[in-house]
């Protein structure tokens, strides 16, 4: 038994026998019964360093603890398990908090899910599955014009920015992406010491307002640019063109989060709301984009540099595909964010009803540039509520070539969703810049369940992998994946997401009805649709 352990044992031994005396022999011993023991209690909270929130909350906190328990309990007697509702919801933040900790995440009595009700999803097996192959899948980026590849995992950490999150959270990330040997996307925010404390692999991420490589017009500065990307934990560059939390609008850093360090880092001005711009000023049309994207590959040293997007217009997507054509500069890769994914506070309106599921985003990008000729060229990236390795299962047979998680990672951190991010009170010391909260947040103990549920998502799709019938990730099709949608009707994803031909947008008439379509309307020198000639 630990240190710690032996000290909680100890408040509650103490207790009991406070209370034997209080029961014994006077009645003005119950104040000595519960006091001494609160105290020790209280002690032992801000000793521990396991649970972030009991550190802040000392003693009260166990409430929480204790509500948790007895919800689930009270539920399974009035609740039915539903594919999409709260309780499977909280099954998966569950998972994540059972292999970020090490402890047994198996489960009896079969599947919590309906197996019969539509929108169920699984994969198909084999009678004759294979032993585990690969002990350390990568995937590398990087194409002909990129002269610093980078092999990554199948599974890395999605942008978060420092500034959204605590330095301690970012440090744990990072650290945790370390020892792991994955990615961490630096978000917006800019590069900060804590992303390079640790050395951990970084994506850096460039937004509409150039956190860290803009000049005092909030222009982008190719010279502070370079100073950065040329850094060598600075692995890919990847400039985000919209986000699945808030697709249409900038990132948003309340006032209230912001510290004279972010603002230094961001080079913004202190005191009010720091609001990206929608769209980007480097650029205007889609060939100004590739050209942007050629411009940061060579300012970078020949790092893999691409860009992120929800889908949104079709026509806007395919105008960008014309101008890879056009201009024979491809980026390295495309990342797709789904419209219902994203970690930060967001307007209700664009968090539910702007911008194409991840999914649909997904197959679209996938197909578009089969259709083109130039899916063998780029990597696709997946982003949008990935939890367990059947997730990252399923969207790497949609197309994906890897997957970036954000919500799983702030789990394997320890929140619990109070969804108070956007307010700098986060219990958790995760996302807040207020030093009582972050401090609570031992880097190293999250650092190491960070690695370790990454870890075992991976050893999962490993499994899921073999259990197929599949030696490698790039064997995974469409068709390993089924869904009921109604009643006896099943499908595969194939049948559900039918691929386009190689290459039929490049010939006339080839393409189906509705792809020429957009396609007529898509130019590379504007964002705008175009009448198709009669």
């Amino acid at each position: 038994m630990n240190l710690r352990r032996l000290f909680a044992s100890f408040a509650v031994l103490l207790l009991l026998l406070a209370l034997v005396i209080g029961l014994l022999w006077s009645p003005g011993y119950w104040l000595f019964a519960v006091v001494i023991p609160v105290i020790f209690l209280g002690i032992h909270d801000i000793w521990q360093k396991n649970h972030t929130m009991l550190r802040i909350y000392p003693v009260i906190g166990h409430l929480r603890y204790l509500f948790e328990f007895i919800r689930p309990q009270i539920q399974q007697y009035f609740v039915e398990s539903d594919t999409n509702g709260q309780p499977i919801n909280r099954e998966y933040r569950a998972l994540v908090y059972q292999r970020a900790k090490g402890e047994m995440d198996t489960r009896p009595f079969g599947t919590l899910f309906d197996v019969y009700q539509e929108g169920y999803e699984w994969v198909n097996h084999s009678l004759a599955p294979l032993p585990i192959q690969d002990s350390d899948p990568r995937v590398r980026f990087g194409g002909a014009d990129c002269t610093q590849p980078y092999d990554a995992s199948p599974l890395n950490i999605s942008a978060m920015s420092f500034g959204a999150l605590s330095e301690t959270a970012i440090l744990a990330l990072n650290k945790g992406a370390k020892s792991g040997g994955f990615a961490h996307n630096t978000g917006e925010g800019g590069i900060s010491p804590y992303h390079l404390q640790h050395g951990g692999d970084l994506i850096w991420q460039i937004g509409t307002g150039y956190f860290g490589c803009r000049n005092a017009n909030g222009e982008f500065d190719p010279a502070l640019f370079t100073e950065q990307a040329t850094q060598p934990t600075v692995k890919m560059i990847e400039i985000k063109l919209s986000q699945g939390a808030k697709p249409g609008h900038g990132g948003i850093l309340p006032a209230v989060k912001l510290t004279q360090e972010i603002a230094d880092i961001r080079h913004v001005p202190m005191g009010k709301d720091i609001v990206s711009p929608a769209a980007h000023s480097a650029f205007s049309t889609p060939v100004g984009l590739l050209e942007f994207v050629a411009q940061l590959r060579e300012l970078s040293g020949g790092k893999p540099v691409g860009f992120k997007l929800c889908i949104g217009s079709r026509v806007e997507f395919l105008a960008i595909c014309k101008a890879m054509l056009e201009t024979g500069i491809t980026p390295d890769f495309i990342a797709v964010d789904g419209g219902e994914g994203g970690s930060g506070a967001a307007p209700i309106e664009l968090t539910n009803s702007v911008g194409t599921p991840l999914r649909d985003g997904l197959i679209f990008v996938h197909n578009a540039l089969i259709g083109t000729g130039l899916r063998k060229k780029i990597r696709v990236i997946a982003s949008g509520k990935v939890i367990s390795a059947f997730h990252l299962m399923r969207l790497l047979a949609l197309g994906a070539d890897a997957v970036s998680a954000a919500r799983s990672m702030m789990f394997a951190l320890g929140c619990i969703q109070s969804r108070l991010c956007n307010e700098g009170t986060c219990p958790t010391g995760i996302a807040t810049q207020n030093p009582t909260r972050y401090k609570a947040l031992d880097v190293d103990h999250k650092s190491t369940r960070v690695a370790r549920y990454h870890a075992a998502v991976i050893d999962n799709l490993k499994e899921l992998i073999a259990a197929a019938g599949l030696t490698d990730l790039e064997q995974l099709h469409p068709r390993h994946i089924n869904c009921r949608v109604a009643g006896t009707e099943i499908s595969n994803y194939a049948e559900l997401f039918p691929p386009i031909t190689e290459g039929c947008l490049l010939v006339d008439n080839q393409a189906p009805d509705n792809w020429q379509r957009d396609w007529q309307r898509a130019t590379s020198t504007s964002w705008q649709e175009v009448e198709p000639a009669t």
